[in-house]
């Protein structure tokens, strides 16, 4: 009797050809190709494209913060698909700034009260952009949230403490770091140390207390070999 001839899915052949590491990390590496396909890749391609022309700055940022949170993530031990998750939330946390209007987003001085409630609509923004696309729409809660305060004075909701999302509190950290290390037209950068203690002065009120103390702890540990994953932001970006 002829032996039935095993026929093996293309996935496992993929997975075989990923270098030798954990089935969670091989399958990691295949996320970006399976879930999102080269369509939807050249979609958010596009929607990136669309937000740097009209302001260079927000493009610089989102990748900066993708990077940071990130690195938050593998300092908590978040699994491989979460990390990937909250990179891509990183990545669009900001797409929604895409509504504002030139005058308020591009403006080279701080804005007015008026004009600074404009600007908080581009959290519900980015949420409503990305819910449209249907293998986003886990994301847009930590998006939408990334400006919630752990006191509950955020914004859009007023979320407070841990009902606030996961991916939201480390954004909004990786977020703030971001902004107070880089240059900007009305004010220049802050040192990375004074940067930390301004996050501190602000723990348990405007940022998870043990989030803040996981991301300065990660700075020590940058340096260290951590899993080589393929970045999705330069895939996308």
């Amino acid at each position: 009797m002829k032996k039935k001839r095993k026929i093996e899915s293309p996935k496992a052949k993929h997975l075989k050809a990923v270098p030798a590491c954990s089935q969670e990390e091989a399958e990691t590496f295949l996320f970006a190709e399976e879930v999102y396909p080269d369509v939807l890749v050249e979609s958010l391609r596009a929607i990136i494209s669309t937000l740097e022309e009209k302001d260079s700055y927000t493009h610089g940022h989102s990748i900066r913060v993708a990077e940071f949170s990130v690195q938050l993530a593998e300092e908590l031990k978040l699994s491989e698909m979460e990390i990937r998750e909250i990179e891509l939330s990183a990545l669009f946390h900001d797409i929604g700034k895409i509504g504002i209007p030139d005058n308020v987003l591009l403006k080279p001085a701080r804005l007015t009260r008026a004009e600074f409630e404009i600007m908080k609509s581009h959290p519900v923004r980015s949420g409503k952009i990305l819910e449209k696309v249907s293998t986003l729409r886990n994301l847009v809660p930590g998006i939408k949230h990334h400006h919630e305060r752990y006191d509950g004075f955020g914004y859009p909701d007023g979320l407070k403490g841990e009902n606030i999302p996961l991916y939201a509190r480390i954004i909004l950290i990786a977020d703030t770091f971001d902004a107070m290390t880089s240059t900007r037209p009305y004010r220049l950068a802050l040192d990375k140390e004074v940067a930390f203690e301004e996050l501190r002065k602000c723990s348990g009120t405007q940022f998870d207390p043990v989030l803040v103390e996981a991301f300065i702890q990660s700075f020590g540990y940058k340096e260290k070999k951590k899993v080589v994953r393929p970045s999705l932001w330069k895939k996308i970006a």
